[in-house]
C-alpha cells in the first residue's frame, strides 16, 4: 500500500460508500490516464465534499471508461464554516489565485460582486469551480465552496440577511488595528467584501457605512492590491472565528 501522503487526490461527484464503485467522467479519465499515467490497481484518495475522504483504487481502465473501487474512509467530513468571500471582479489571470486562497482559507461561499469601478468580467463560471476543485485536491481540503453568479453590489445589499455581518476593507479608513473592530463582532456568521483596484465609489462607501450589518476595517497604511487585501482579511477572520482555533482540518 502506498503511503497516504503520496497518493493523488481526486474530487468526484458520486456517493462514497465502502464496497461500492463509481465511474470517472471524461475529464477525469483523461487526467488519470494521460496526465497522471495511473494504471489499474493503483490507489487514489477520493472525496466529494459530503462523505469525507476515502481510499479507492482503479478497478477498470480501458477505452474511455474508468471505474473506481471504494475501499475505506480515512477522514470524516467536517462541517463547513460559514464564511463568505465577496469580491469585485478581477482580471481573469488573477482569478485563479484568489479563488485558490479562498478555498485554502476555508471559505464556504464565493460570490463575485459588480461595483461601480469593476473592471473584470467572468465568461465561464465553470472555470471558477475548476480553480476551487484544484485547490482542494492539492491542499487536502474536503469541502468545495459554493460559487455564486456575479451580482450587483446594490442588489446584494438590498437582499442581505441582517444577522450576517459584512466586513469590508476600506482603504480610506483611518489606519488602526483591524482587530479592534473584528473582536467586537457579535456573530461568527461573516462575509468579507473586497472592492476593485480603484476602490469603492463615494456612493458605495456611503451606502456601506449606513448599514448596521456592515463594518469597515483598515488593513494598514499601505495601499494593497485587491487580492493581497483579500488574503490579509481572510487570515484575520479565520484566526479569530474559524477552525484555526482548534486542531481539526
Amino acid at each position: 500500500m502506498v503511503q497516504r501522503s503520496l497518493l493523488k487526490r481526486l474530487f468526484i461527484e458520486f456517493p462514497l460508500q465502502a464496497g461500492k464503485q463509481g465511474a470517472a467522467n471524461e475529464k477525469q479519465y483523461h487526467y488519470i490516464k494521460h496526465v497522471l499515467r495511473m494504471k489499474e490497481g493503483e490507489e487514489i484518495l477520493l472525496f466529494n465534499g459530503h462523505d469525507g475522504e476515502w481510499i479507492g483504487n482503479i478497478s477498470y481502465l480501458s477505452g474511455k471508461r474508468l471505474i473506481f473501487n471504494i475501499i475505506k474512509q480515512i477522514r470524516q467530513q467536517k462541517k463547513s464554516g460559514n464564511f463568505e468571500y465577496l469580491f469585485s471582479l478581477l482580471k481573469v489571470e488573477r482569478l485563479d489565485y484568489i479563488i485558490q486562497k479562498a478555498v485554502e482559507m476555508g471559505f464556504a461561499t464565493i460570490r463575485p460582486v459588480i461595483t461601480d469601478h469593476t473592471q473584470g468580467k467572468i465568461t465561464n463560471m465553470n472555470r471558477l469551480l475548476d480553480y476551487a476543485v484544484g485547490a482542494a485536491e492539492q491542499c487536502g481540503i474536503l469541502s468545495i465552496p459554493r460559487i455564486e453568479k456575479p451580482i450587483k453590489l446594490t442588489t446584494l445589499l438590498e437582499n442581505w440577511p441582517p444577522n450576517k455581518q459584512i466586513i469590508f476593507a476600506d482603504e480610506r479608513q483611518k489606519t488602526r488595528n483591524p482587530l479592534e473592530t473584528l473582536t467586537q463582532l457579535s456573530t461568527t456568521s461573516l462575509a468579507i467584501l473586497i472592492g476593485p483596484e480603484g476602490g469603492f465609489s463615494i456612493e458605495e462607501r456611503q451606502r456601506l457605512q449606513e448599514l448596521p450589518f456592515v463594518s469597515a476595517v483598515s488593513l494598514g497604511p499601505r495601499i494593497l492590491r485587491s487580492d493581497t487585501a483579500a488574503v490579509a482579511l481572510m487570515v484575520l477572520v479565520q484566526a479569530l472565528y474559524g477552525d484555526w482555533r482548534n486542531n481539526d482540518r
